[in-house]
Formats: C-alpha cells, sequence, structure tokens
C-alpha cells in the first residue's frame, strides 16, 4: 500500500460504518465505460455533494491490493454483471488534489512538478523490478510499467480543479497543469496506460476559446448530468428511508434540503445537509457555519445588467432564464449575467432545468444563504422588506387590512430601484419577498393568470403549523370587492379544499396613479347549499 498507487479499501470502510447511502450504481456506470473511447470521465458536481465519498468507493472497488468483496456485497452494485468482473483487478493510483493545494506557500510554482515526481516515486518503489530512467516523468514510467506488466491503471482524481480554483488562470501554474493532464491523459499513450480514469471536482473542465483542455473527457456536471444524475446527491425515497429510521421530520428535511433539480431527476437532497441534520436532530443551515454566503455576495454584486433583478425574482420563488453554455468554467473569468449565474449552479446556490434553461434557488437552507448574501451586499431596501416580513404575516393573520395595505407600500416602495414599478410580474415578486418570512411556516405558490392582470399566492400550512391557508390575489387598477369576488368565482379554495374550515381570503388592490395599495381580509365562509 502506497500514498498515492493501491491505498486500499480504510475510507470507504469508514463510511460503511457509519449511516451509508447506497450509490454504488454509480460503480456500474464507469465500469461501462472501462476499455473504451469513453473511458475518461470528469465528473463534477458542488460542494457537499459525496465527490469524495464516490472516489473512495471507486478506490475500494478497483483497487486489486485488498479484497473488498463483503463492503460492496449488500449493495447495488452486488447485483450487476459487470460486478465480479471489475472487482480489485487493477493497481488504482488515487490523487486527492487539496493535499498538494494546502502546501501551495510551500510548493508554489513547482506544485505541478512536485505532484508528477512524488506519484512516480511512490510507483516506482511499487514496481522495483521496473527501472525509473533518467528522464521519465509520471506517464513515460507508466507506459513501461503497462507493458511490462501486462496491465492497466485506474486513475482517480479528487477535486481535480483544486488548482484552477487557487490559483490565477494567467499564471504559468496553469498552463503546467493544463499540459500535464493533456500528456497524461489525451495522448494515445493513456489508451495503453488507463482501462478507466475518474475525475471529480465542482467545475468542468476549463474551456479555452470554444474547446475543452481535454475534449476526449465525457463530462456529468450540475448542468449535463446525463445518467450519473441519481447519484449526484440524495433521491426522495431515500431521505424517507432516513426519515423513518432516525424518526425525522420529513417534511422538514423537504423543506430545508429539496429542490435541486439534476437532469431529469426532479427532487434531490444535499447529502451532507441531511445527514448533519439527521445527526442534530434539528434542520438549519449547515452552510451558514463556513461563511459561505461570502462568496455568494462576491458574484451577486457584480454590475452586470439584471442580475439585480434575477437575485429578487429568484427570492420570489421564481425562475430566471440562464444560458451556461458560455461559461469557461473559470471561476475567475465571469463575463456576464448568464456566467455569474452558471458559476452559482455550479456551487449549488442555485438549482438548473435544463428543460426550460431556467435556474432557481432550490431550498429553505439556500435561500438563507442568498439573503445573508444580499445583506452583507448593503442591498438595504430588499433587506427591509425582507426584516418587515413577519410583522406582514402577522398583521394579515390578524385581519389588520390597514397595516397590511402598508407593508406592502413599502416593501413596493423600497424596491423600485430593482424592479419595474408598474409591472404585473414584478408586483407579484414584491408580494413574495413582502411575504418572505412565511416561507418559514407555510409552502408557498406561487400562480400567474396570463392576460387577466393579475397574480396570485396560495399558502399552505407546513406539517404541525396551526395557522389558516391564505389565497392572496393581487389586482390591477381594480378593486379588492374585484380581487374577492375573482377568488370565489374561480373556486381557488378548491386547490385547498382540505384547509377552507381554516382559509383567509386577501385581496389586495395596486391603484397605479396613487401608487398605492388597498387590502381586505375575508376569512372564508363554505357555501353549505
Amino acid at each position: 500500500m502506497g500514498a498515492f498507487i493501491n491505498i486500499g479499501n480504510a475510507a470507504f470502510q469508514s463510511a460503511r460504518n457509519s449511516e451509508y447511502v447506497d450509490k454504488s450504481g454509480l460503480i456500474a456506470q464507469v465500469n461501462s465505460t472501462l476499455f473504451t473511447n469513453q473511458r475518461f470521465s470528469c465528473v463534477s458536481r458542488c460542494r457537499r455533494f459525496g465527490k469524495s465519498m464516490a472516489a473512495q468507493m471507486l478506490c475500494a472497488y478497483y483497487d486489486k491490493s485488498c479484497d473488498s468483496r463483503t463492503l460492496f456485497a449488500d449493495l447495488e452494485i452486488a447485483s450487476n454483471p459487470s460486478f465480479e468482473q471489475h472487482l480489485n483487478k487493477y493497481p488504482v493510483i488515487y490523487l486527492d488534489l487539496t493535499s498538494f493545494v494546502s502546501l501551495k506557500d510551500d510548493l508554489g510554482d513547482e506544485i505541478v512538478k512536485k505532484i508528477d515526481s512524488r506519484i512516480l516515486d511512490d510507483i516506482s518503489k511499487a514496481y522495483a523490478d521496473v527501472e525509473v530512467e533518467k528522464e521519465d516523468g509520471l506517464m513515460d514510467y507508466l507506459l513501461r510499467v503497462s507493458e511490462a506488466k501486462d496491465q492497466r491503471f485506474i486513475f482517480i482524481i479528487d477535486e481535480w480543479d483544486a488548482i484552477c480554483r487557487e490559483y490565477h488562470p494567467e499564471t504559468d501554474v496553469m498552463d503546467r497543469y493544463v499540459s500535464w493532464l493533456r500528456r497524461m491523459f489525451k495522448s494515445q499513450d493513456a489508451l495503453r496506460v488507463f482501462a478507466g480514469v475518474y475525475m471529480t471536482g465542482i467545475l468542468p473542465i476549463k474551456k479555452y476559446k470554444t474547446q475543452s483542455a481535454l475534449n476526449n473527457f465525457q463530462e456529468y456536471s450540475m448542468v449535463e448530468p446525463m445518467n450519473m444524475a441519481p447519484y449526484f446527491g440524495f433521491t426522495k425515497n431515500e431521505v424517507e428511508t432516513l426519515a423513518v429510521k432516525y424518526k425525522a421530520d420529513f417534511d422538514e428535511l423537504v423543506k430545508w434540503y429539496d429542490g435541486y433539480q439534476i437532469g431529469d431527476v426532479k427532487s434531490i437532497f444535499n447529502p451532507n445537509s441531511v445527514m448533519s441534520a439527521l445527526k442534530n436532530r434539528r434542520c438549519r443551515s449547515f452552510w451558514s457555519t463556513t461563511g459561505a454566503y461570502d462568496t455568494v455576495a462576491q458574484y451577486i454584486q457584480m454590475n452586470y445588467e439584471g442580475l439585480k433583478d434575477n437575485v429578487v425574482e429568484m427570492l420570489a420563488r421564481g425562475h430566471c432564464k440562464v444560458n451556461p453554455t458560455k461559461f469557461q468554467n473559470d471561476m475567475s473569468i465571469i463575463r456576464s449575467k448568464d456566467d455569474v449565474l452558471t458559476v452559482l449552479i455550479h456551487l449549488g446556490y442555485l438549482s438548473y432545468d435544463w428543460k426550460k434553461s431556467e435556474c432557481y434557488i432550490p431550498n429553505h437552507e439556500v435561500a438563507d444563504e442568498m439573503v445573508n448574501a444580499v445583506d452583507v451586499s448593503n442591498w438595504n431596501h430588499l433587506m427591509k422588506a425582507i426584516n418587515a416580513s413577519e410583522q406582514l404575516l402577522q398583521a394579515t393573520l390578524e385581519g389588520d387590512e390597514d397595516s397590511v395595505a402598508r407593508g406592502i407600500d413599502a416593501a413596493h416602495d423600497n424596491n423600485t430601484s430593482i424592479l419595474s414599478y408598474n409591472d404585473e410580474n414584478s408586483l407579484a415578486c414584491v408580494l413574495c419577498i413582502a411575504y418572505y418570512y412565511a416561507g418559514n411556516d407555510y409552502i408557498i405558490h406561487r400562480e400567474y393568470a396570463s392576460g387577466k392582470g393579475f397574480a396570485d399566492l396560495v399558502f399552505i400550512p407546513r406539517k404541525n403549523v396551526d395557522k389558516p391557508a391564505l389565497v392572496v390575489e393581487l389586482k390591477y387598477d381594480k378593486n379588492t370587492d374585484a380581487a374577492i369576488s375573482q377568488i370565489k368565482r374561480r373556486h381557488y379554495p378548491d386547490k385547498i379544499a382540505s384547509y377552507t374550515d381554516n382559509l383567509l381570503l386577501v385581496a389586495i388592490n395596486y391603484d397605479k396613479e396613487s401608487k398605492t395599495h388597498e387590502c381586505r381580509i375575508e376569512k372564508y365562509e363554505r357555501d353549505r347549499d
């Protein structure tokens, strides 16, 4: 067992000794690529989504220096036809690049040279009968070992993009790193040396102009996960099983950590946050302890036209168009609003609906981080509306119509610098911001009616919340009577029939000339006839 070659299965054994959610189906996907032209895989996903766990699992499965059969015997992969074919059959090279980046101050510009030489030294000890020649680099030596032993390697790189994130893209280090990657994986020699290569990190492979630096790699990302999507996070069924086992409130886990769409899989949870919530026996933002919102603030403060509007729209539970194709997969090269939104998708602060080319805030945990980022970005008017939203909800529940009208006036006035004042979608957006706090106690459905000049919100109480459901209707240059009548006429309460014994109808009319709102709140009376 070495530092880089054949490190064994201890890391995955530790995972199996802990609470483990079976993601071994990933192995079958990788097995299907071995010895093919698709043998080079780069699987990028955001922090806290199990990148290292997957890499350690693959090491344990392929590493010929250990026997991992019992670790996988009860997992999904054990029933796959490829299980026996590749189990513990290969010498595995494992490289965690963060271990080198942590020595950045010591290694400096020589970091790439040190990576190559240290892996070479370690492998040469494992193959002492194959001599290292004077001018050998790592790939030169691997090629001769492979030919001498008639053996193909598996190469697994964890946090492949750590150097890209830590070193400026214009430095010699980046050029040397890209050259090293190309020498290792893009030449014809790579087909003779490697049975498979698996890289994981936060970012897809960097683009140079319109081409990837390693265009022979098959990429799977938060934007384009393809058949890897189920392995990017916890699925709804997996979290339901955990909730039963730990006697946890599944609805709370949904509220806090669900909402990611990965490819066609529409209900993906943040794995690390779910496990942290189960361990701590309560849901909260487990990103906030890392100061992660500073990263978001760095990007949302960039002065790209329409970016602030998009952030407000998403805080108001809306979706925004995004084109992720022009992003160069380099967090230091941000040239447009689309680049900012795409970075936030890769970092996990936004989710991406590829069918609609839209992004959105996935859940309560991430929304909290966005609000923290807005706060440190000094978006004072928006924060005033968010901070006042608790009082607005209370006034609504108490039937205080004047206070509700004044609260929405203030939210609207405070955000006219960001939103178009007399635009119906903007009015609905302001209304969602004004009721932002309600998301703690309610599942909020934001709806639009085409061509009718209104937008409505439906508030469904969360489990164990003893508050009335709300139907909030916004009218534009009409009156609150018309809004109440419209709610009843369109049978909105039918959508929430189980709450009709505890339901408030809230009508809000906006007067374009006076730029003020009026409010009417009525307890729903079911027609008994």
